[in-house]
């Protein structure tokens, strides 16, 4: 259970990695969208797509990733005041009771409204847009499917951390003492 947990933990750790890389790419496409309009007055729906498309990736994608380094908004008015045992079974009873079933309802729901996108090959409504929307509209089901798993590398980890003493069990890669004797 524990080397599935940190394999997960890793391939999310290294998608999120990628997708930083793509940011970066998506402030220079914008810059040159800035420039060419106002500077030479000119661009393409392409172009200006091509952001829209990194920014869905960029936030679907990385969501698992978040969520595995600890880092989405939480309110933590009694969390941050547990100890070790009972911040990992409130990660465990949390990626069961509510992390599953809103992923797995995610999947269901959209999965009728990309097969119906690939069955058209759809592709932009704009005149010289981008081809293959059906591909971007796959990433939905996808996050669901990353962020399942990332919810079972959470529960793993805090089932570990809750039967032994000598875990600490904060969720994420970076944070968790797994028995590595860091």
């Amino acid at each position: 259970m524990k080397r599935l947990s940190e394999r997960i933990d890793t391939a999310n750790r290294i998608l999120g990695e990628a997708l930083a890389w793509l940011t970066s790419l998506m402030v220079l496409v914008t810059f040159v969208i800035v420039v060419l309009r106002y500077a030479f007055d000119t661009g393409w729906i392409w172009l200006q797509e091509s952001v829209t498309w990194m920014h869905a990736l960029v936030f679907m994608l990385a969501a698992a990733y978040t969520l595995g380094r600890d880092e989405h908004v939480r309110v933590d008015i009694f969390y941050q005041r547990m100890d070790a045992r009972k911040k990992a079974l409130v990660n465990l009873l949390g990626a069961l009771f509510l992390l599953t079933p809103t992923w797995l309802l995610l999947i269901i729901v959209s999965w009728d409204y990309v097969a119906a996108s690939w069955s058209v090959y759809e592709s932009s409504r704009e005149a010289g847009g981008l081809p293959a929307l059906f591909l971007l509209k796959s990433v939905i089901p996808l996050t669901a499917v990353l962020l399942l798993l990332q919810g079972l590398s959470q529960a793993l980890s805090g089932f570990l951390a809750t039967r032994s003493p000598s875990q600490q069990a904060t969720p994420g890669t970076d944070q968790v003492t797994r028995g590595t004797g860091l």
